[in-house]
């Protein structure tokens, strides 16, 4: 897949239309008093985040007190991404503050922004993944050789193992984090699912009751923050400077030459830490759900890698030539995209589509509604990984499939993140095809992200 870039209508550009002539978006049925669709967007989110394009390209919603203007279709946001007149913020970066904070990549904009892509950035280009070829192939086959045959394997606590060793191992150089991960997989899952509810019912100081469900989000997060500072502890103690991302930030200097401060290395630690465990997590739990409801494509998948292997272990270099494989994760990606929900805010007034939009204005989409809208796919809930050949690929809608956004948010990651994926789940479909077992729950838990309840599965071998 690539993507273009793409010149969004604002005002005052040619071919945009004219500030009178410039529309309020509706508003969308459903909201009830005080809570607005807030209820909702907690009731059952994705069902109406994938049915608000049938009341318009763009169509307001009430969260409590505050109007958000959904944006339903691929060409708007295309355009919503690229387009400057939209900042990082909102309710959904509002509700992860207190994650990642105000000062680590994920959140900042502007020059901020910049200076701290340009610092990450190198430890994501595309000549720097070949590296990280070893860990990523030692930890994949370490993950099938824990596992026996017959079995029962926690997908969860075993996806987020092997995300978490791998980004600690490839950018923090950190020692084996089992222990960790385990501490990382329970706090997020806590931590997410309590940050939904605070954007989607703001319920303001409410949430510092001392209610069960506060203590426990604000345990998880402190134990998150703690988890951070004892890795950044234990290297500045080690004195070491290993060329990793942890001595990139640990040396960075700020616009004016100084060292960055105290809190933007933890929060960039976060950044780097946190989300891309819990979105790569997310998505090997989705793989292993994907491998045991289409056995077929599992079957394929083994074939592909001992035909492009020659029976040997499955290794970096091979990825590129797993086509289906690599179009497997895709077609899962696209079908239970672990990051559901993002949110903008316009910073002046401007207009998307035919639509008026007012500074200030949070703007949410989704993902999720996005890429599976049958407007954009045919037989757009079928599981069909065959739709990213080619031939079959250009047919998709431009925007319409975006799993690492575009722009300069796209995430940094994204061929790192791939690779890891593509490279985890030939390894695993060589050795075992998956079935599941009783007490298993794959139905979608919502949070910022989206991951199955709790997925339980036999491993058997070939």
């Amino acid at each position: 897949m690539t993507v273009e870039s793409v010149k969004p209508h604002t005002p005052g550009t040619p071919g945009a239309p004219a500030a009178s002539a410039l529309r309020e978006p509706p508003l969308a049925g459903g909201a009830v008093p005080v809570l607005g669709h807030g209820l909702r967007l907690v009731r059952d989110p994705l069902a109406f985040m994938s049915g608000l394009r049938e009341h318009g390209d763009v169509v307001r919603l009430r969260l409590g007190p505050k109007t958000v203007y959904a944006v339903t279709t691929p060409a708007l946001t295309g355009a919503l991404a690229l387009s400057p007149d939209f900042k990082i913020d909102g309710p959904l970066w509002e509700s992860l503050e207190g994650l990642l904070g105000k000062e680590g990549v994920a959140t900042a904009n502007g020059p901020r922004h910049r200076r701290q892509r340009r610092t990450i950035q190198p430890a994501f280009r595309l000549d720097a993944i070949p590296g990280y070829g070893p860990v990523m192939e030692e930890e994949a086959h370490a993950l099938t050789e824990r596992w026996r045959p017959g079995e029962t394997i926690d997908c969860t606590s075993e996806s987020f193992r092997v995300a978490v060793r791998i980004a600690a191992r490839c950018l923090l150089r950190g020692d084996y984090m089992d222990e960790r991960a385990e501490r990382l997989s329970v706090d997020l899952a806590t931590v997410f699912r309590g940050m939904y509810r605070r954007m989607v019912i703001p319920l303001g100081p409410l949430y510092r009751l001392p209610f069960p469900a506060n203590r426990e989000f604000n345990r998880a997060l402190a134990d998150l923050h703690l988890l951070v500072d004892e890795i950044v502890a234990e290297r500045r103690a080690s004195g070491q400077k290993p060329n990793d991302l942890l001595t990139a930030l640990l040396e960075a200097k700020d616009d004016n030459g100084d060292p960055i401060g105290e809190q933007e290395i933890h929060d960039q630690v976060v950044a780097i830490l946190t989300p891309g465990s819990e979105t790569v997590a997310s998505t090997i739990m989705w793989l292993l759900q994907v491998l045991a409801e289409h056995p077929e494509h599992a079957e394929k998948v083994r074939t592909e890698v001992e035909s492009v292997t020659g029976g040997r272990p499955v290794g970096f270099e091979h990825v590129r030539s797993l086509t289906h494989t690599n179009n497997v994760v895709v077609e899962a990606m696209r079908l239970r995209p672990a990051v559901w929900i993002l949110t903008r805010r316009a910073v002046t007034d401007t207009s998307l589509g035919d639509y008026r939009i007012p500074a200030g204005a949070d703007i949410v989409y989704s993902p999720y509604a996005i890429q599976r809208d049958g407007r954009s796919y045919a037989r757009h809930l079928d599981f069909d990984p065959d739709r990213w050949l080619p031939e079959r690929a250009k047919e998709v809608p431009k925007y319409a499939m975006s799993p690492f956004s575009v722009g300069n948010r796209k995430c940094p990651s994204d061929h790192f993140s791939m690779t890891q994926l593509s490279l985890i789940t030939a390894a695993i479909s060589a050795k075992y095809r998956f079935e599941q077992v009783g007490g298993s729950d794959d139905t979608t838990r919502v949070g910022i992200t989206l991951r199955p309840q709790n997925l339980l599965l036999r491993a058997m071998p070939w």
